[in-house]
């Protein structure tokens, strides 16, 4: 029901873009959803060995269809810039070989057989070649790591590539079979089958001279998240190699030697382990670790540790870190520290740890989200970070001093205004919490106007908005439009307790603070139009969205985007399964199946009123169409006016450019075809 916080630029940019912007341009000089075209941000970063040159990939979005990377390499002394590949080749994932001489990458290659490749090149861009396809898989896995690692020798290239599986022939013949559990795909999609493709990663290797390539791992698993060793005799990876890995996630930490393929196990609890880096000296390794012996890719509250282990895996601790959810590790240079993002009240900050023990220090804290980062020779830290004002930038932080390297949207933001965001903290209805929301300003605030509110509602639930640009936000600003972001009950970055507050009780207390946040800023801000209030979101945003028409009238116009709508087939239909995460139990066992209709909106669909406009992915394998068809038809029959707007190739979530300047082009028309004309003083039934 969720999609996981995690470092990979994608993700991380699409979460901030919210899926949406808008389209009227009026007098104040704000954005306009045609600006998304031109917009661009930077996603993964890596420094050079020694330090003195950056490897990143820049997002663009000026062709029709999703987004796609390029990567640029960076002198930091000087600041001059180039395009390691050529300017058509799409690219990403830059690793600089131990000796400073290479960069291997992955392409995306055009043409009949359009596949990946990894490649790799002179970091000037000469020398370009290609080593081998590199296969992907919907298959669901929990890959936070990285696919490409380096031997210390810089002469061979692991990497992470699918094979068939052995249901792959039969789940795609005439007739399709199937036998394994996860069926289904989850995840975002692009334009596949919603039904698994049952490949499974495996670990390769190549030699860049030779271009030989042999595959060192086997079987009906997937491994995934490498870190070649430093005295180069093991690969360190993460597979699930339970006797179900399909029903039951538990990831642990393996290695693989690379002389003879045998593979050892470093690891066996009943929680999960992700993402192993080895130290410089190789006798320990960091990770990312849960507590909880219950665990699903979709979910796993804000139970993500940073934790370290001898090499044997013997003297597991967890570091003292944040009471909030950690993200992936890098050691630094010297071995001395480990650092790690976390997220906090909506931020995403960098932090660092000593390895030996002892209090955690933030490295990056101002407010926004650390996209990527590498730290790198004497301390130097590269990172791309998403502020206040902008989509993510690079910057480099070198003997304590803090540099923007890039600019890239100097121009389109030139003589834009960008819109203020304030936080709004009450406390909830049972006093258990302080909940924390942000409220985008228009820009048009005047003593005598009177401005409408989007509701806007984070996916998870474990997740959360901050104070970050949020373009949808901003062009609803422009458009003289509040937004309000809620970081209810389960969200993310305010401490374990928080994030499971949800358990076994999903739409009860966690909506109430939604609809606390809407009350305690119309009353703070007293121009706020109560009459012109709209809700939306996306995943589990717009699920709450169904749910809170189905309890009040407040919102004049609603916008759930790819909901779950009927939780009893949203869990049997999807390969998600959620509620053995949330509610510890199958949905069969006890009354859960009573309990689960009770909290799905469809069950209440016969008390809502608001107009309904419903968005979602044709081919969204983690809230099929189905959900948004079962509400749709419900709808019709209750009698509530509403249109279902389905985009090709789409899967859990918008992505194409096109299709999210059309899905804020349309929330901006439905919302005034809805809202009353200023000041008209209509009345609601407001609940406090």
């Amino acid at each position: 029901m969720s999609n996981s916080r995690c470092s990979s630029g994608l993700l991380v940019i699409l979460a901030a873009l919210a899926l949406g912007a808008t389209a009227a341009w009026g007098e104040t000089p704000g954005l306009r959803s045609a600006d998304l075209v031109r917009l661009r941000s930077v996603g993964a970063v890596a420094l050079s060995p020694d330090a003195t040159h950056i490897a990143y990939t820049i997002e663009y979005r000026d062709k029709p269809g999703r987004p796609y990377s390029q990567i640029w390499v960076m002198e930091i002394a000087s600041g001059k810039t180039w395009r390691l590949a050529a300017a058509k080749e799409v690219n990403s994932d830059p690793v600089w070989s131990p000796n400073g001489e290479w960069i291997a990458y992955v392409a995306d290659v055009e043409g009949p057989d359009h596949h990946a490749e990894l490649m790799i090149a002179h970091p000037n861009g000469s020398g370009s070649k290609s080593l081998a396809p590199v296969a992907g898989t919907n298959s669901p896995s929990k890959n936070e790591g990285d696919d490409i690692t380096w031997s210390p020798d810089s002469k061979k290239v692991a990497f992470v590539s699918a094979t068939p599986g052995p249901e792959t022939a039969d789940a795609t013949g005439d007739p399709m079979v199937f036998r394994r559990y996860n069926y289904h795909t989850v995840g975002f999609g692009e334009g596949f089958s919603i039904f698994n493709d049952n490949r499974r990663q495996h670990i390769f290797v190549i030699d860049t001279g030779s271009k030989q390539v042999r595959q060192l791992t086997q079987g009906n698993f997937d491994e995934h998240s490498i870190d070649w060793s430093p005295n180069g005799e093991e690969i360190v990876f993460i597979s699930d190699r339970e006797p179900d890995p399909d029903e039951f996630w538990n990831d642990d930490v393996f290695a693989v030697r690379v002389s003879d393929d045998s593979v050892r196990r470093i690891t066996t609890t009943e929680s999960g382990e992700y993402v192993p880096r080895w130290s410089p000296d190789g006798g320990r390794i960091a990770f990312m670790a849960t507590k909880a012996g219950l665990n699903t890719m979709d979910s796993q509250n804000e139970d993500d540790h940073i934790c370290v282990m001898n090499a044997d895996g013997t003297n597991r601790r967890e570091l003292p870190t944040p009471d909030n959810r950690q993200g992936p590790p890098q050691w630094s240079p010297d071995g001395q520290a480990v650092y790690y993002p976390v997220v906090v009240r909506g931020n995403d900050w960098l932090y660092r740890s000593p390895a030996a023990g002892g209090q955690p220090e933030p490295v990056v804290n101002e407010l926004g989200r650390v996209v990527s980062w590498s730290v790198g020779k004497g301390g130097a830290l590269a990172y791309s970070f998403q502020g206040t004002k902008d989509l993510a930038e690079l910057f480099v932080q070198v003997g304590g001093t803090t540099r923007q390297l890039t600019h890239l949207n100097a121009e389109v933001l030139a003589g834009r205004e960008i819109a203020k965001v304030e936080p709004v903290d009450f406390l909830s209805i049972d006093y258990k919490y302080e909940v924390e929301a942000y409220l985008t300003k228009p820009l048009s605030i005047s003593p005598e106007s009177k401005h409408p509110l989007i509701v806007d509602i984070h996916g998870g639930p474990n997740y959360s908005n901050g104070p970050e640009f949020d373009f949808k936000a901003q062009v609803y600003a422009a458009q003289g439009w509040a937004t309000l972001t809620v970081n209810y009950r389960g969200s993310t970055g305010y401490g374990q307790k928080f994030a499971e507050a949800v358990f076994a009780d999903q739409d009860n207390y966690d909506a109430q603070d939604v609809l606390y946040a809407v009350s305690a800023a119309v009353r703070r801000n007293l121009w706020i139009d109560r009459d012109r209030m709209g809700i939306e979101g996306v995943s589990n945003g717009g699920f709450f969205t169904e749910w809170i028409i189905g309890q009040t009238r407040e919102f004049k116009a609603a916008i759930p985007t790819a909901p779950m709508t009927d939780l009893i087939s949203y869990t049997y239909l999807t390969g998600i399964h959620y509620q053995q995460q949330e509610y510890g139990q199958y949905m069969h066992q006890g009354n859960l199946l009573d309990v689960i209709w009770e909290r799905s909106p469809l069950r209440h669909v016969s008390s809502v009123a608001t107009p309904t406009l419903l968005l979602s992915g044709a081919n969204d394998p983690a809230a099929t169409i189905s959900q948004v068809e079962e509400y749709y038809i419900a709808l019709k029959q209750v009698g509530v006016e509403t249109d279902m707007v389905l985009y090709p190739r789409e899967g859990h979530g918008l992505q194409e450019t096109p299709h999210i300047i059309d899905s804020i082009d349309r929330s901006i028309a439905w919302y005034e075809k809805h809202f009353p004309p200023a000041n008209a003083h209509v009345h609601t039934n407001v609940q406090p």
